[in-house]
Parts: structure tokens; C-alpha cells; sequence
């Protein structure tokens, strides 16, 4: 079996897009890319933070995002460890630990 690193031009999460009511699909004018609605929702949250500090946002933010994205892939590939482990380009042992972390095994 081979394996493909990600392309790094004409990335799928890159051209993907949301619409205001969630939908993902093709670009239309009211949508954007999930790089931007990370952004957009990066920018809400420091500015409701109105100058109270925070720490920790790096490992929020990664597990706002992993959490779903190891569901996604889960249901994906049918709760298939090995084929989820390829997909991510992570090691099994790991997908593992991680699917533990956040309650998913």
C-alpha cells in the first residue's frame, strides 16, 4: 500500500468552504474557507477577551479542532483504526491515545 504526503497546493481544507448555515461545499459568494472561519473565530475570541489574560490557547485551539477532526475521520473510515491512522498520517499507537484523550475509545 502507498502512501501520499497531503498536497500542499489544491488542499482539500483549503478549498473547502462553509456557508453562514454550517453547509460545506463549492465556493458561492457567502461563503469562506475553514482557514478563514478559524481565523474569524480566533479574532471573536480575543476580543472578548477584553484584555483579561489567557493562557493555553495554542492547546485549546488544537483540541477544538483535533476533537472533531478525529470524528470525522472515525466515521469516515468506519471507526477503521488502521485506515484512520493512514489517512491522518499518524502512527496507530498514537491515533489510539488520542481517540482515549478525548473519550472517542
Amino acid at each position: 500500500m502507498s502512501t501520499h504526503e497531503a498536497p500542499e497546493l489544491n488542499n482539500p481544507l483549503e478549498q473547502s468552504t462553509v456557508s453562514p448555515a454550517g453547509n460545506t461545499g463549492l465556493s458561492t459568494e457567502n461563503t469562506q474557507t475553514l482557514r478563514d472561519s478559524v481565523e474569524q473565530a480566533l479574532e471573536s475570541y480575543f476580543a472578548q477577551l477584553d484584555g483579561q489574560p489567557v493562557s493555553d490557547v495554542y492547546e485549546m485551539v488544537l483540541s477544538e479542532v483535533e476533537a472533531p477532526l478525529l470524528e470525522v475521520v472515525m466515521r469516515y473510515t468506519r471507526d477503521n483504526q488502521t485506515k484512520a491512522s493512514v489517512l491522518l498520517g499518524l502512527n496507530r499507537g498514537t491515533l489510539r491515545k488520542k481517540l482515549k484523550q478525548y473519550g472517542m475509545l
